[in-house]
């Protein structure tokens, strides 16, 4: 990928994270990637091209995320790295995640199917556990992450610990 395309999905990631989709004109995006707006639809044809080029790197950037969990053979420590997940993240990853977020409240955007693997994960993980009804534990804790996941992009990490420390508690100690 050329340097002018990577600062056009830079500039397009940040103003679409921060304006929305619709606020962001592929102008503004030329502007703030200090490139002509013509090399914009050279590369990707038009605005709705260019974020489905960033939601292509959505994709592979979750199954890199979600590898480790999958991987893991111990049910209680696939439970406890879904936990950290959402902590992991890099900082300088956030815009582009809060626009994965915002992309969720868009039909043409929204692909549930991203997380099959990790909730299959999970049910297993929580039947092998004995939990009693493991697919619906593994889609609230889903929930659950998703919910920190927002809390920490908007108000930082510390912001989620406590529910972190508590989810992390819970899973280890529970009761079934």
């Amino acid at each position: 990928m050329t340097d002018r395309k990577k600062k056009i999905l830079a500039a397009a990631l940040e103003l679409f994270a921060n304006d929305g989709f619709s606020s962001t004109s592929t102008n503004k995006i030329a502007k703030a990637a200090n490139v002509s707006e013509g090399l914009i639809f050279r590369h990707f044809e038009n605005k709705k091209g260019l974020l489905n080029a960033l939601v292509e790197q959505a994709t592979e950037r979750i199954s890199v995320l979600l590898v480790p969990i999958l991987a893991e053979e111990n049910p209680q420590k696939a439970v406890q790295k879904t936990i950290e997940l959402p902590f992991s993240i890099d900082k300088n990853e956030y815009p582009f995640w809060k626009l994965q977020f915002k992309l969720k409240w868009e039909n043409d955007y929204e692909n549930n199917e991203k997380m099959q693997p990790l909730l299959a994960h999970l049910t297993w993980a929580f039947t092998t556990l004995g939990y009693p009804e493991p697919a619906k534990e593994a889609t609230v804790l889903n929930h659950i992450i998703e919910s920190i996941s927002i809390g920490i992009l908007r108000d930082g990490v510390h912001s989620q610990e406590s529910l972190k420390k508590f989810l992390i508690e819970k899973y280890n100690t529970a009761t079934l």
